[in-house]
């Protein structure tokens, strides 16, 4: 005998012997009842021999079913073998991305998601964390970080540098209108606290100088990531004193507004740092130049009115 059975009657009668179950075949194979005892029969008649045996509703293996079982299921186990094989490929193909909390939950995170949706096949996991890994040893292949931290990686390009403005929700500002800059410091304010390692943004007290206050700011709340003193302001409780590149969503869906855009710089750009054995893996060389692309965007849109 040279001729094989048909693929499915095999697949019907390994998966037969296995569970000894038609209606658990069926489920498995995502097939009716109906449909398995079809292949089980075609394969019978395809081997010339009977391999099941019958008793009402039980079925069960003949001796020639188990020896062909036998054999029959070493092929079926190297093509269940193959499948893991390629999963644990796909898995290490997978990109990790890695930045900074805030920065992932405002700024990468939001776009990533369109970039993932355009990119079929691109298997992207994206970390927010503030500690800097290390590339490769980490199974991280690209990082996202401000400042002098992106120093240590090897192979790194600056992205833009950031300016922080005054927001808040239109709500707050209808219950707490300002007719000048400096009343804005009157307000509530919500702060932010840096880590020691980065250059801070500037602060409150920067920006009261910057507009010629005579006093500084008083009753600050301050909160240790962006992303959480924003979402404060998005939620009413006063002015935030953001990054332009953090909140652009939320003024363009109209959670934020900017009374008055005076702005200040940020001490240091943001960077971007890969490893180079993550321009090797699919979609590794796309990611670094759509990651790039939006960086440039965001800097030809950070230029406007009463940048100080």
């Amino acid at each position: 005998m040279t001729k094989l059975p048909p693929l499915k009657a095999l697949q019907a009668f390994e998966a037969f012997g296995r569970l000894r179950s038609v209606t658990g075949v069926a489920s498995e194979l995502g097939v009716t009842p109906g449909a398995v005892s079809q292949q089980l029969k075609k394969a019978e008649e395809a081997v010339g021999l009977r391999l099941l045996e019958r008793h009402g509703k039980n079925i069960e293996l003949t001796t020639s079913g188990r020896l062909y079982h036998r054999e029959i299921s070493r092929g079926f186990d190297t093509l269940r073998g193959a499948q893991e094989t390629l999963a644990r490929i796909k898995a290490q193909s997978a990109l990790v991305l890695s930045c900074l909390p805030s920065l992932a939950n405002k700024f990468v995170g939001p776009r990533l998601f369109d970039w993932q949706t355009s990119h079929e096949g691109a298997n992207v996991r994206l970390i927010g964390t503030g500690t800097e890994p290390r590339l490769g040893d980490d199974s991280i292949d690209f990082r996202v970080s401000y400042g002098d931290r992106i120093r240590q990686f090897e192979n790194y390009v600056e992205l833009f540098t950031d300016w922080v403005v005054p927001a808040c929700s239109p709500a707050f500002i209808v219950r707490h209108p300002v007719a000048k800059p400096v009343e804005i410091l009157e307000q509530p304010l919500l702060g932010i606290e840096w880590d020691s390692d980065h250059k801070a943004a500037p602060s409150w007290q920067d920006w009261a100088k910057s507009v010629g206050a005579k006093n500084s700011p008083q009753g600050e709340f301050a909160f240790s990531l962006s992303s959480s003193a924003i979402d404060a302001a998005i939620n009413g409780r006063g002015f935030v004193l953001a990054q332009l590149a953090m909140i652009e969503d939320d003024l363009a869906a109209g959670r934020l507004v900017v009374p008055f855009d005076h702005r200040l710089k940020l001490a240091q750009a943001y960077f971007l740092a890969w490893d180079r054995a993550a321009l090797s893996k699919p979609f590794g060389n796309e990611l670094r130049t759509w990651i790039i692309s939006i960086s440039k965007s965001q800097k030809a849109t950070l230029g406007g009115p009463n940048v100080q």
